[in-house]
């Protein structure tokens, strides 16, 4: 069941949300922030695996990551569009929610449906806030209005500069063990299933070297990287360490 969180993840896919921000989201879990996850499809356009493992999968991450709720709003994988339909959709959770942050997907990336879900998403935060926009709770209640104090673009597979980067060096470890929960996405020995790019026998290796890379310009050993939605504003320069 959906109740308010202090932080929501989107993904368009399942696992996406666990690649690219999961050690951000362990770090403010630690801190005693309330962590809310969304997945737009199913991922049923994915080489390796079915719909339905994608299910299990990602109810098992999200239990590991001490998640409050994960939600798929089945959209269609690969053929969503901006529609009325899908916007109110993510609009109904965020307003349930009440989150202060939202984490989205990359405004650009290797994989269409990141970008395109991006700008969805964005949308959807600042269409929350409309008081004309009328939508309900799951008993038919109408919801109020909601929109989060700021939203944020995890980077993904392209190499995207981060507008800033979370340290993530204590929960590196971690963070792998809930990726690895997808595990029909990544090397089987038993598997006669078709290779991807995740697939590879480095595949972790190269997770953890980007997100080395992101950590050495503030010497950290790991962090993750986001892009802003809009220009952030800190009390004073301190704030900025």
């Amino acid at each position: 069941m959906i109740q308010k969180v202090d932080i929501l993840a989107i993904g368009v896919h399942p696992d996406d949300i666990e690649l690219s921000a999961s050690g951000t989201l362990l770090r403010h879990i630690s801190q005693g922030k309330t962590v809310g996850l969304v997945d737009m499809t199913r991922g049923e356009l994915g080489t390796r695996g079915s719909a339905e493992l994608r299910d299990k999968e990602s109810a098992a991450s999200a239990q590991m990551m001490g998640a409050k709720f994960r939600v798929n709003l089945r959209m269609a994988d690969g053929f969503f569009t901006t529609s009325k339909e899908n916007l109110i959709k993510i609009i109904e959770v965020i307003r349930a929610a009440r989150p202060e942050v939202i984490l989205l997907n990359a405004k650009d990336d290797r994989h269409p449906d990141h970008g395109r879900s991006a700008k969805l998403q964005a949308d959807a935060c600042f269409y929350s806030g409309l008081m004309k926009i009328e939508t309900f709770d799951s008993e038919g209640n109408s919801q109020e209005r909601w929109r989060p104090r700021a939203f944020y673009h995890y980077v993904q597979d392209k190499d995207l500069v981060p507008d800033f980067t979370v340290d993530i060096s204590e929960y590196l470890d971690k963070k792998i063990e809930l990726i690895k929960c997808f595990k029909s996405q990544f090397h089987d020995p038993n598997s006669d299933a078709p290779d991807t790019p995740l697939t590879g026998h480095d595949f972790f290796d190269i997770v953890k070297s980007k997100n080395k890379t992101w950590g050495r310009p503030a010497n950290v050993a790991y962090a993750e990287g986001f892009q802003v939605g809009r220009i952030p504003t800190v009390k004073d320069l301190f704030s900025l360490f």
